[in-house]
């Protein structure tokens, strides 16, 4: 789409040049931004050129750069120890893209969006993903991503924040994982996406995305029994309903789904 408003667009090398006009807008790559008019943007400030490294592996765990884009992590290669490596792909794959936006659109972009289906979002979620925001100070914020997305479309940036990197923990990495998708249409957007792991020391997670208005994360000790996952499942809050599906809908395939992903961690 032809973004009519826009009169300046300017290329950011540093980070002085991140300091934003009072109607700039950040694009990395603008698959969103360029998708629907931007009424309230009269300038882009583009993030690609900060030449950020896509993907820094660490005895840490894993650095992914805000423009590092989807086709990128999905193609990494599997590392020795990272048994959580197919979350990668299968997360790409609940994003509703062709190959042609994987190899433009951002993880950073698809996060900084927020919308309840975000692909990247289910995945920094299941891998207990850390945000490191660059503030409009020159400061610089850690925040968990499952805190940093506070509803559909809506996240913690205040205004001249960016997104610099999600940082994807070791312990997470090494560990054991599921993954569940549906959608009502088989090209469709997700109506619910859902993840599971299993650490080294015997702790479960699981995530709720795209059924939820926000990430929903359960957490565990250990592996829990079958009725208290589907009961904490069934009363999580933000089920919502929309033409891609009912709330109640998305509460009972999350329930179901979520067993489906227990039952294999525990085989």
């Amino acid at each position: 789409m032809d973004l009519d408003t826009i009169t300046g667009y300017r290329y950011a090398r540093s980070r002085d040049d991140l300091v934003l006009g009072a109607t700039e807008r950040f694009v990395a790559g603008g698959t969103w931004m360029f998708s629907e008019p931007q009424l309230d943007a009269t300038g882009l400030v583009d993030l690609t050129t900060m030449d950020w490294p896509a993907l820094e592996v660490g005895d840490h765990g894993l650095r992914i750069g805000a423009t590092c884009t989807i086709a990128e992590l999905a193609a990494m290669p599997e590392h020795e120890r990272w048994t959580a490596h197919p979350l990668f792909f299968q997360c790409a794959t609940a994003l509703l893209a062709s190959f042609k936006v994987w190899n433009v659109a951002t993880v950073g972009g698809n996060i900084c969006c927020s919308f309840a289906a975000g692909a990247m979002v289910s995945l920094a979620v299941a891998l207990d993903g850390v945000a490191v925001v660059w503030t409009a100070d020159d400061g610089e914020v850690r925040m968990p991503v499952e805190q940093f997305v506070t509803g559909n479309g809506t996240n913690s940036l205040a205004p001249g924040d960016v997104l610099r990197a999600v940082e994807l923990p070791d312990y997470a990495l090494c560990a054991r994982t599921g993954y569940r998708k549906i959608a009502l249409a088989e090209l469709g957007r997700s109506g619910a996406v859902l993840t599971g792991r299993v650490d080294e020391d015997g702790r479960s997670v699981f995530g709720i995305t795209a059924a939820t208005w926000r990430p929903t994360v359960l957490r565990y000790d250990e592996l829990p029994d079958a009725a208290t996952l589907l009961a904490d499942a069934a009363s999580a809050d933000g089920y919502y309903t929309d033409p891609l599906g009912t709330a109640d809908w998305r509460r009972e395939v999350s329930g179901v789904l979520l067993e489906e992903i227990r039952q294999e961690l525990a085989a």
